[in-house]
């Protein structure tokens, strides 16, 4: 098959770590890295094939690149293959943000020539041109931007959160079309007519859990995953991501699938746009949580307060109590008369006590 667009010296992650050279045939079209000293084909898939391609910053890089993270149908971690077929393996690759060097057409003329261009913006072009069931998706500050700016590169904009699966350690980014988990071996990919429910558990002072409850098109039984110790700080963005898409609702799940097909009777968008705003005014079920453990906290300092019925909260009661305790005086009341608060305290037994033995 002739060929469309290639690029030299690629640094592809998945499912191979090595430099190769990335090629898009004509006419059907198909995506595949070949190996450039044996000039073999690696790997590769139709473009038909494609059900995700994510356009991603990579964090924590003094430099900065973008991953292009690609889907294949059955490959999201979510949706199995038919009985008896593999699960298609993700496709990941590095590109940095400078002009593109190694670029060429089919005809072996040189990309990327005008002012201004980029590796990232020339390789999106291309994908979305060849593309035929999706096109490119990249992080938008309208559906979510962390708290935390990229601590490797100054003032810029982070759109991901730190998490872990288990003991791996990745990345969560919230997208238009889903919600990826990479950048290792396996990714998962939360398309959102997938989602059935989003929760919080573990809610700590600094950090909380992420639930994702997740159900294969073919309606099998949910599949749970943990996304743990994310920072408190990127909870508010979280939560407002997960009420956008009304993805805290477990009966808005049918109407997002039926609505990736377009089959009747499903809500329309205004349908779902009305629950899922009826859902921002409840509260949350982590500030739900926070509210409980504070109100617990309250009432555990009301407990340990050992001040009398005076106007304290107990916020500088503790010298005042050292005082009664070396005999150093008497505390006045609300209406400015002398108090003895053993007598008040005690009652009629305070008088029965010697006066050698207060």
């Amino acid at each position: 098959m002739p060929l469309q667009f290639y690029m030299q010296d690629v640094s592809f992650a998945i499912p191979q770590r090595k430099k190769l050279l990335l090629e898009i045939t004509a006419g059907r079209g198909y995506l595949r890295a070949r190996n450039q000293t044996s000039k073999e084909i690696e790997f590769g898939i139709p473009m038909d094939k494609i059900q995700h391609i994510l356009c991603l910053p990579v964090p924590e890089k003094n430099q900065r690149q973008f991953n292009f993270c690609l889907i294949p149908q059955y490959g999201d971690g979510i949706n199995p293959p038919p009985d008896g077929e593999p699960v298609p393996e993700s496709i990941v690759w590095t590109v940095a943000d400078g002009p593109p060097k190694a670029a060429f057409s089919g005809d072996g003329q040189q990309l990327g020539n005008n002012e201004g261009e980029t590796t990232e913006r020339l390789v999106r072009q291309v994908l979305n041109d060849n593309l035929l069931q999706t096109q490119v998706v990249r992080p938008e500050d309208k559906q979510f931007v962390s708290a935390m700016p990229e601590a490797h590169r100054k003032g810029e904009k982070a759109y991901h959160v730190k998490a872990f699966r288990g003991s791996k350690e990745g990345y969560l980014f919230l997208l238009s079309t889903g919600i990826l988990f990479g950048f290792k071996k396996p990714l998962v990919f939360f398309a959102l007519e997938n989602v059935d429910s989003i929760s919080y558990t573990s809610v700590l002072q600094r950090t909380f859990n992420l639930n994702i409850a997740a159900r294969s098109l073919n309606n099998d039984e949910p599949q749970e995953f943990e996304f743990s110790m994310i920072d408190q700080v990127d909870y508010g963005g979280i939560d407002a991501y997960i009420k956008k898409h009304g993805l805290q609702d477990a009966s808005l799940a049918e109407a997002r699938r039926a609505k990736r097909y377009n089959v009747n009777g499903a809500k329309t968008e205004e349908e779902g746009a009305a629950t899922a705003d009826a859902a921002v005014e409840e509260e949350s079920e982590l500030q739900k949580a926070q509210r409980e453990l504070e109100d617990q906290e309250d009432e555990e300092e009301e407990d340990y307060d050992p001040g009398s019925d005076g106007d304290s909260d107990g916020s500088g009661s503790s010298s005042e109590e050292e005082d009664d305790q070396d005999g150093g005086g008497d505390a006045n009341g609300e209406d400015g008369v002398d108090r003895d608060l053993i007598a008040e305290e005690l009652g009629s037994e305070a008088e029965d006590i010697p006066e050698d033995q207060l």
